[in-house]
């Protein structure tokens, strides 16, 4: 029990950290961050090329966000607020033109296929998209 104690809950605290709802904020930015590692890597695997999927873009974005509200009203250190300062707005840009392309893209008449932008015909049943 006392190993327990020496490892989880040093001084009172567990895994030695004081925790609040700032503290929990940031563990959940740095969580959410790096989340979206494992979700680009599974993403490729399943394709067998590189795949950035948009909710890649998503984890960034809140993540970003959330560390950089910890940063700003928790921490209030300029150099970890500098970090995460702007790095969200590729992230929001990215989601955006994901969002145009996905609108672009054609659905057939004939047989209710999505297909890719700039596709004329359909894959699936040959009908033209115009």
């Amino acid at each position: 029990m006392s190993l327990v104690n020496d490892v989880l809950w040093p001084g009172g605290r567990f895994l030695g950290i004081e925790w609040h709802a700032w503290k929990v904020i940031g563990w959940m930015g740095n969580a959410v961050f790096t989340s979206r590692f494992l979700v680009q890597w599974y993403a490729t695997e399943k394709q067998g090329r590189v795949v950035v999927p948009p909710l890649f873009w998503w984890l960034s974005l809140g993540g970003a966000l959330l560390l950089l509200s910890y940063a700003a009203l928790y921490q209030r250190d300029s150099v970890f607020v500098a970090a995460y300062a702007f790095s969200w707005l590729p992230y929001l840009r990215n989601l955006l033109i994901h969002h145009r392309t996905e609108k672009a893209r054609p659905t057939c008449r004939a047989c209710s296929h999505l297909g890719n932008t700039g596709d004329l015909f359909c894959c699936r049943c040959g009908q033209s998209h115009s």
